[in-house]
């Protein structure tokens, strides 16, 4: 990919998608017998479907809705716990007064924002003090801010466990979706063995690639056809000059959204197809939930060329982790000496993204944990993203891990 060959194209397109955003709205009829009422509508439904087609770099809002605690709803504000250039802990404060268990939600970094868990953390809030990673945008960052590669993510987990911890050594809890399976069974392993006061009392798993050579997906299969150099010459990128992060090396956010949607590519044109009928007819609910799903799905962020390419070769192409060669910074990654920790893994049965198996080889490698302490969830009918999001997690996967939440706490 070329970067700057792409922004330029976005930075063309940009106005023509503006204008037919404005435009839209200006064709529609006054009234459904007015003369041409019908073509107004396809018109107009056409416009606002190409002002849609809009990929975005910026992290929308959470806009998390209030929470039934007790008897009584309490909203959400967000407050920065702690932060570096490259990612903050952000915490959903809850006026409530009344306490939970802190659980930090560990966010994917796959080229989306955080926010792609909207609907995980709407559901925790009900039970829990949650804590999330923002991480950032890496062409945002300036190239003095240095490196961040797999090492620095997993000190980075470290870190904010600690800080949630605090002086009184309050107990918390870990919770890792997708990708981030990887480091923070890292996290809690150095953790272990280093005897870290905060050690987290439960960490859940879900659908994240802890042992990849188990039921490997399209997406396995590719990381290990080709190697290393071909992932650094033909997908790592420079950030065009007139961002702040200008010069550092990248894995833009658009290339792997690019990937997630080859995928289900009939799928996405079926969407927006649906989404220019159920415009032209007027079913607003339907077309407002579509247009809130792909303005979070298109809003996409770089990663650092460094952390994309060691989480490749580590957990996709050389198994480090379950092989036990995973090493941070000089020192041996064992997840056998997590012996204070519940795990729970979760898994869905139609994950296309990460095999059945993957995740749950992690009650395996971490053979200190008492059999009492372990747990395995799969969850029927869902695919990847319904293991996090949806009606089966809220209904049926939340409540396995709330219970494994409030019975280690």
């Amino acid at each position: 990919m070329n970067y700057a060959l792409y922004q330029s194209g976005t930075d063309l397109l940009a106005p023509w998608q503006g204008f037919a955003h404005g435009l839209a709205p200006l064709l529609r009829p006054l009234h459904p017998w007015q003369p041409g009422a019908a073509l107004l509508r396809r018109a107009s439904a056409a416009l606002e479907v190409l002002s849609e087609l809009r990929v975005t770099h910026k992290r929308p809002a959470f806009n998390l809705a209030p929470v039934r605690v007790g008897n009584a709803l309490a909203a959400i504000g967000e407050e920065e716990v702690f932060a570096t250039p490259f990612g903050r802990l952000l915490h959903f404060r809850k006026d409530s007064g009344l306490p939970q268990p802190r659980v930090l939600v560990v966010a994917p970094m796959s080229g989306h924002f955080a926010t792609l868990l909207r609907g995980t953390v709407q559901v925790l809030l009900q039970d829990h003090d949650v804590y999330i990673t923002d991480w950032a945008n890496a062409r945002d960052v300036p190239a003095e801010a240095g490196r961040f590669d797999l090492d620095d993510c997993i000190g980075h987990i470290i870190r904010f466990l600690e800080e949630m911890g605090g002086e009184e050594r309050a107990p918390t809890h870990v919770l890792a979706v997708c990708q981030p399976a990887v480091p923070v069974l890292a996290a809690v392993s150095v953790m272990a063995q280093t005897r870290n006061r905060h050690q987290p009392r439960s960490m859940t798993l879900m659908a994240g690639p802890i042992d990849t050579r188990l039921n490997p997906t399209g997406v396995n299969r590719l990381a290990q056809s080709r190697p290393i150099e071909w992932f650094e010459r033909e997908l790592i990128d420079t950030v065009p000059w007139r961002f702040a992060g200008h010069g550092r090396r990248v894995y833009p956010g658009v290339t792997q959204l690019s990937a997630f949607m080859s995928m289900n590519l009939h799928r996405h044109a079926r969407a927006f197809a649906t989404q220019y009928e159920n415009i032209a007819a007027g079913a607003l609910a339907a077309s407002e939930a579509h247009r809130r799903f792909y303005e979070e799905y298109f809003a996409v962020m770089d990663l650092t060329a460094e952390f994309y390419l060691q989480t490749v070769r580590s957990a996709f192409q050389e198994n480090e982790l379950p092989r036990g060669t995973m090493h941070w910074r000089g020192r041996r990654v064992r997840p056998e000496a997590i012996r204070r920790t519940a795990l729970l893994t979760v898994e869905g049965e139609n994950d296309d993204i990460c095999g059945i198996g993957q995740t749950m080889a992690a009650l395996d490698l971490c053979s200190g944990i008492p059999v009492t302490m372990k747990r395995h969830h799969l969850q029927t009918g869902v695919g990847h993203y319904g293991v996090f999001n949806g009606r089966r997690w809220a209904n049926e996967i939340y409540p396995v891990v709330r219970e494994m939440i409030q019975t280690t706490n």
